[in-house]
């Protein structure tokens, strides 16, 4: 489904897989094997190629239905991503609003990204529970439940769950480019 979505996006721009290649640092071997579902991207070579493909993550895993403006707790649209221990829920109705708002679930110990990232615009991330280790450029910080950090997308960044529970946070990205 992702594979296909992504065949799909990359079409319709007109690019082709050596050029999504190029632009994400990625192989053309691994974006074909991702394309016809024989490999499953990490979030972080993910990110890289929603950011080529000039949408959000969730475009490759969200069913393209019009939600209106309420989002029921048990229709909520979620990915779990391979082997990272990260699950992420849309809370806003689609991608289609200035902003969108998820929640995510990591495992102790896991982390949102193999290396810290960047994308454009402003982020709120507020701890529901756990805690939180933050990079943020060259800065770290260590949150606790009920602590909100306001960044700029644009600085690279990633989250790591540096306690022995589940950390679950709610961020809001303008624009919603995740």
């Amino acid at each position: 489904m992702i594979g296909e979505k992504i065949r799909r996006k990359r079409n319709e721009l007109g690019m082709s897989m050596k050029k999504l290649a190029e632009k994400t640092g990625l192989t053309s071997g691994f974006i074909s094997q991702v394309e016809r579902e024989l490999a499953e991207p990490s979030i972080t070579s993910l990110r890289k190629i929603a950011e080529a493909l000039d949408v959000a993550v969730f475009f490759f895993f969200t069913e393209e239905k019009n939600t209106g403006i309420v989002v029921k707790k048990d229709s909520r649209q979620s990915r779990n991503f391979h082997k990272s221990h990260l699950t992420y829920e849309l809370l806003s109705p689609d991608l289609n609003r200035q902003m969108e708002m998820f929640m995510a679930t990591l495992e102790p110990g896991a982390e949102t990204c193999d290396e810290p990232l960047s994308h454009t615009g402003e982020e709120v991330t507020h701890v529901l529970e756990g805690t939180m280790w933050i990079q943020i450029g060259d800065d770290v910080y260590n949150l606790e439940e009920g602590d909100t950090i306001y960044y700029f997308s644009s600085i690279p960044h990633r989250i790591v769950n540096n306690g022995s529970g589940m950390l679950r946070f709610i961020s809001t990205i303008t624009p919603p480019v995740f």
